[in-house]
């Protein structure tokens, strides 16, 4: 049986080879392939590119494993295990050439679903910065091989807080309405525009919390994992799991205080 920590370094090592490719494409220069759910939604060949040579590599390495990926779908487990992977977190950082895009690989047990399955192992690399975030169950969160925790004893007023928008124009006037009441409550936000690396900043302490609506499995399945194991609580409405209709990250003592506020204006979203 693979242990945990064997499937991390086959995420890590097949994180590196995505970011260094879909890096060289950036350079080549990028060309939208479509748009999806609306105009400011896009999807360039590059994320194509970059999922395929990932799903063949993981196809390489573990055959009997399924896929769940946001270009190309998902793909059967024979093993109970399924990769969910963002090949380009931030696609539109990527396209205007902002650093803040990110290579996203989780291995997940159960079926592809947020609310049913359990994160064994995930990497999320910058290939701007270089930077690799990595974390196995029970194994701790790592930035480049060392050790990473969140920051604990910040109060609400003195937390940065990072979020992000949907693509859709009235859902995006509706969150920034919340931002607006939030923003004179902590010290203040931030919008990075690629969620992977909002909760691996989380887990590294340079944000104290993260709160969005409207992830896919494959925006958070690594990055919440690498913020639980950094000691963040990772949750969604209710307390349950995160999910498409609200993730929030933090040390459990910002928690208790962040969540509350997001869930009373989340709560009642359809």
């Amino acid at each position: 049986m693979t242990s945990n920590a064997e499937l991390l370094e086959i995420a890590a090592t097949v994180a590196r080879r995505a970011a260094a490719f879909a890096l060289q494409r950036r350079q080549d220069g990028v060309e939208i392939a479509a748009s999806k759910s609306s105009l400011s939604d896009i999807v360039t060949r590059a994320d194509r590119e970059t999922e395929q040579l990932i799903r063949d590599a993981l196809s390489a390495a573990r055959p009997r494993d399924g896929f769940l990926g946001e270009e190309s779908g998902g793909g059967s487990s024979q093993s109970g295990l399924t990769w969910v992977v963002d090949p380009i977190d931030g696609t539109v950082n990527y396209f205007y050439g902002i650093p803040a895009w990110a290579v996203s690989i989780a291995v997940v047990e159960g079926d592809p679903e947020p609310a049913t399955w359990k994160a064994l192992a995930g990497a999320v690399m910058n290939p701007i910065s270089g930077e690799v975030f990595t974390a196995y169950t029970g194994g701790g969160a790592r930035l480049n091989g060392e050790p990473i925790h969140v920051t604990e004893g910040v109060e609400l007023p003195l937390a940065l807080i990072g979020t992000g928008f949907g693509y859709d124009a009235d859902v995006r006037r509706r969150q920034a309405g919340f931002v607006a009441e939030l923003i004179g409550d902590v010290r203040d936000i931030r919008r990075i525009g690629a969620a992977s690396l909002d909760l691996c900043s989380v887990a590294a302490g340079r944000l104290d919390g993260y709160y969005e609506r409207g992830l896919n499995p494959w925006d958070h399945a690594a990055g919440a994992l690498i913020a639980q194991e950094a000691g963040a609580r990772v949750a969604g409405l209710g307390g349950g799991p995160a999910d498409r209709r609200l993730t929030v990250a933090a040390a459990p003592d910002l928690f208790e205080q962040l969540h509350p506020r997001v869930e009373r204006f989340y709560a009642d979203w359809e």
